[in-house]
């Protein structure tokens, strides 16, 4: 088994992967709090014993990271945990994809796990696209080039923007409101959030298919929203809330051997 981390801006998906698409336990915890080697060696180990499930035969560890301040520390993390080799996925890890971008060293861990995904378990051209603290659409060909995309402000931007700019308007929850047409200010923003957000995603992918020159390609959702706001997306064929920890373990079975 490989014990497998995506190391976000908001928030770090740590997954045990017991084969490339099944996951043993998956542990989700803030990125903004600074916590030592130590106290994240505890963490995981806790959550490790909750669930019944041993460290003695997690032979691998593999750290996918946006966040390079956090490197370190899960680096160190993972070698006290797992029995073998520990691997960091970065544009320079010697993986069966292309980065065919203008500055390939800028491409983050989590469009590298997800263009390996994409290549691995879809085989054909792929628009992955990334619900999390950003929204990214990562453009991927069936043969795993990584040919660009979209980065654009995440789901829960605007909700932070409102509430922190203005003096009466509360914070809301991101979820599916029961009508577009709000009789309150907080379901007046709840709707104004979310079909903003399905709008937006909508028709990037349509602007996507169309400049790409891919009618038919393969959309899939993926990050921490993708259950949340996925289901109302016209353009989503399928919902794959951890694809990025399947790239990451996949990346771990090529770089281990």
């Amino acid at each position: 088994m490989q014990l497998v981390v995506d190391v976000g801006n908001t928030e770090t998906v740590i997954g045990l992967a017991s084969s490339v698409r099944e996951l043993a336990g998956h542990w989700r915890i803030s990125s903004g709090v600074s916590r030592t080697a130590d106290e994240t060696t505890a963490l995981i180990r806790a959550f490790l014993s909750n669930e019944g499930l041993s460290a003695s035969n997690i032979e691998r560890g593999v750290v996918g990271s946006v966040v390079p301040a956090a490197n370190r520390v899960w680096t160190k993390t993972l070698g006290r945990i797992v029995t073998g080799d520990v691997f960091a996925i970065s544009p320079q890890s010697e993986l069966p994809i292309e980065l065919d971008v203008e500055e390939p060293m800028s491409v983050g861990a989590d469009r590298i796990a997800n263009t390996l995904a994409g290549r691995e378990l879809y085989h054909r051209d792929t628009i992955v696209v990334d619900l999390g603290t950003a929204t990214t659409f990562d453009c991927i060909t069936s043969e795993g080039v990584f040919k660009g995309g979209v980065i654009s402000p995440g789901l829960l931007t605007g909700i932070d923007w409102l509430a922190s700019r203005t003096a009466k308007l509360p914070r809301v929850e991101l979820t599916p409101p029961r009508a577009v047409i709000g009789r309150r200010t907080e379901t007046c923003i709840q709707s104004g959030i979310f079909y903003q957000a399905v709008d937006s995603i909508d028709g990037m992918v349509q602007r996507l298919r169309e400049e790409w020159s891919r009618p038919e390609v393969y959309v899939v959702a993926t990050g921490g929203f993708s259950n949340t706001i996925g289901p109302h997306l016209a353009t989503i064929d399928k919902i794959e809330p951890f694809l990025t920890l399947y790239g990451l373990a996949m990346a771990g079975d090529y770089l281990g051997g």
